[in-house]
């Protein structure tokens, strides 16, 4: 008898389970002076909540889980904090620096032999597709970065650390010279663990030789997000007064970061 009491009950709940969305009543609205055998609840108890679904799902109705993402679901955020997706061309590498202005910071890159592209962008913020004001308003989190495809045939990832390093003031954060915000934070963005290794062990020698505490950030590399076409090899092209700096490779001409 007890167990064809249980075997009842049992059914008559999934019964329940199975009605409608629209036919089953949300706990919340029940009063418990009215049905004193429910639990007073402040969150509807439907068959679209996770609790349910995830029940449901072990009955094989083959609902999703919720904890399981799909690229539909993913925020702006999220794609703003993954991984930079891009891919170098055959045979090349990627590296990505943060040194204050990027202006300046690229047209260093391009002279080193062995580089064979570079790009400003923005980077390590949250922001999906962010635009320079949006950079500069300091409410995003975005770093000005330049990209460096290079041969480590040519080029060694060493080589470039040497050239961020000479490049700007490790020890200001989120400053360099007259340049002031979060987006001008000292970085290095790294691609493989080799790449970090080398980051970490360049950043302890050069704090050795420096009488104030490196801030330099040392992150993975996240998505970039190239620049507006005007800001590309910009000092290059001539900068804001129209005189263009060499940006052949080995050249040693001081970097008018203004132009």
């Amino acid at each position: 008898m007890l167990l064809r009491t249980a075997t009842s009950s049992a059914f008559s709940s999934l019964r329940l389970l199975l009605l409608p969305a629209a036919a089953v009543v949300s706990l919340s609205n029940l009063s418990t002076n009215k049905f004193p055998f429910f639990p007073k609840t402040t969150t509807p108890l439907t068959l679209s909540s996770p609790r349910n679904m995830s029940w449901l799902g072990k009955l094989v109705f083959g609902t999703r889980s919720p904890t399981e993402p799909s690229t539909a679901e993913l925020s702006p955020s999220s794609i703003a904090q993954g991984p930079d997706d891009d891919v170098p061309a055959p045979g090349q590498q990627f590296a990505q620096f943060g040194a204050g202005c990027f202006w300046g910071v690229e047209l260093a890159f391009q002279r080193v032999p062995g580089v064979t592209k570079t790009e400003v962008g923005y980077s390590q913020g949250y922001l999906h597709n962010p635009t320079y004001n949006d950079v500069c308003s300091g409410t995003t989190n975005h770093s000005e970065v330049v990209r460096v495809q290079y041969d480590p045939k040519e080029c060694s990832y060493e080589a470039l650390l040497d050239v961020f390093w000479a490049r700007h003031d490790p020890t200001t954060p989120n400053r360099q010279g007259n340049d002031v915000g979060t987006q001008y934070r000292s970085g290095i963005y790294f691609y493989t663990p080799e790449q970090e290794k080398a980051a970490l062990e360049s950043k302890d020698r050069h704090q050795k030789l420096l009488n104030r505490k490196i801030v330099t950030e040392i992150l993975p590399a996240k998505k970039f997000y190239q620049a507006e076409e005007y800001h590309q090899q910009y000092l290059e092209k001539g900068g804001r007064f129209g005189f263009k700096q060499s940006g052949e490779k080995g050249c040693n001409d001081p970097i008018r970061c203004y132009g």
